[in-house]
C-alpha cells in the first residue's frame, strides 16, 4: 500500500476542508447582523442595566421604511433604503440636540439632531434592493440626500456625516 500518496491525499482533503470552512467564517463575518444600540439622553430602555434600547434587525425592518436616491463620495448615484433617523429616535424617546454615531470600528461622528428634520436622514440597511454587508458599508449606513443639497453636503465635512458600519447612537 502506497502511504505517501494517501497520507497526500488526506493533507489535500485536509486543506480543501480547511478552506471551505474559511470562506464560510469569512461569510458569516461578512454578514453582520442588523441590530441597534441607542443610549444616552433616551427616554426609553429595554436592556437589563435599563442604559440603551436595543433594536433588533425585526425591529428595524418593521419601521416605515424611506429611499434616498443619491451619490456619495464612495458610490455612484444610488438608491438607499430603511427607517429614517426620526423614526429611531421617536422609537426610543430621544430627547437631545446631537447624536454620537457609533461604528464597527469604533470611528464617532456627531450629527446635530435637525439634521433629520432638514434633510430626511435615513439609517439605510440596503443599497439598490441588496442588503447592505460590513464589506460595502453595513450593516447600517447614515444616508444625506447629497445630490438634493449639493452645496450642503459636499466636501469633507458633509462627506463625515455619511457613516457606515453603525452599531450604536448615543444622544446628547
Amino acid at each position: 500500500m502506497d502511504y505517501t500518496r494517501k497520507g497526500a491525499r488526506w493533507i489535500a482533503c485536509l486543506a480543501v476542508a480547511l478552506g471551505a470552512l474559511g470562506m464560510l467564517g469569512a461569510g458569516r463575518a461578512q454578514a453582520a447582523s442588523l441590530s441597534l444600540d441607542a443610549g444616552g439622553s433616551v427616554a426609553i430602555t429595554n436592556d437589563a442595566s435599563h442604559t440603551v434600547y436595543h433594536l433588533t434587525e425585526a425591529q428595524l425592518l418593521a419601521l416605515p421604511t424611506h429611499s434616498i436616491t443619491t451619490s456619495t463620495t464612495w458610490t455612484g448615484r444610488s438608491t438607499f433604503t430603511g427607517p429614517s433617523l426620526a423614526d429611531i429616535l421617536k422609537l426610543v424617546g430621544a430627547k437631545g440636540s446631537e447624536i454620537e454615531v457609533h461604528t464597527l470600528d469604533d470611528y464617532t461622528e456627531t450629527i446635530p439632531v435637525s439634521d433629520c428634520d432638514r434633510y430626511g436622514v435615513i439609517v439605510a440597511y440596503s443599497m439598490n434592493g441588496k442588503r447592505l454587508k460590513v464589506s460595502d458599508f453595513g450593516p447600517l449606513f447614515l444616508i444625506y440626500p447629497r445630490d438634493a443639497f449639493p452645496s450642503e453636503l459636499s466636501g469633507a465635512a458633509a462627506d463625515s456625516k455619511f457613516v457606515w458600519q453603525i452599531k450604536g447612537l448615543i444622544v446628547r
